[in-house]
């Protein structure tokens, strides 16, 4: 199964209180889908059920906030970040992102536990810049020097700011929290 082509331009909304699940293999292929994932992503059961979770990654997205998720990860570290991802249809939706590796009680990995929620529009108008800004750097360096590149970049444009990435998704989380409880 490939990605949608990039036809749609439609954003798909989560509700406020709805939650995306999804767990992946330790190679990151589905496992498990909600149905709310299916419903927003625009697929069955059966056509996630063993695909690679990047089916859903949409262009907008730089590969280097993708090396900072695998990097955090494989340090046996959880991930937050605001995502964009494709439907099925070619439209998208953003969500902020929860991804935690999976271990068995003797500490082996079993895969990825991923939950998504609706941000708010304040985190996304926050990271479309930055993210457009990475995709010109990706697009500089070439491909294989790409992720590498704008994640550079990420870490020092939010250092000079007081941040760590984790921090600074935090903050968008804590903000998407304090909007919801208000």
């Amino acid at each position: 199964m490939t990605n949608p082509p990039a036809t749609g331009s439609r954003e798909v909304m989560l509700e406020p209180d709805e939650l995306i699940i999804t767990k992946t293999d330790p190679t990151g292929h589905i496992t498990y889908a909600n149905r709310i994932f299916m419903r927003i992503a625009g697929y069955s059961e059966d056509q996630l059920l063993g695909q690679p979770h990047n089916l859903i990654r949409h262009p907008d997205m730089p590969r280097g906030v993708y090396r900072l998720m695998w990097k955090t990860l494989q340090a046996g570290q959880e991930f937050f970040g605001v995502v964009k991802n494709y439907t099925s249809d070619g439209n998208y939706y953003w969500v902020l992102a929860n991804v935690t590796p999976d271990y068995d009680s003797q500490r082996r990995l079993q895969g990825y536990f991923s939950v998504r929620r609706q941000p708010t529009r304040r985190a996304i108008d926050t990271v479309t810049p930055i993210y457009a800004r990475m995709r010109d750097i990706e697009a500089a360096a070439g491909k294989a020097a790409a992720p590498d590149a704008s994640l550079a970049w990420l870490q020092e444009e939010l250092a000079k700011q007081g941040h760590t990435y984790d921090s600074f998704a935090l903050t968008l989380l804590d903000e998407t929290a304090q909007e919801r409880s208000a």
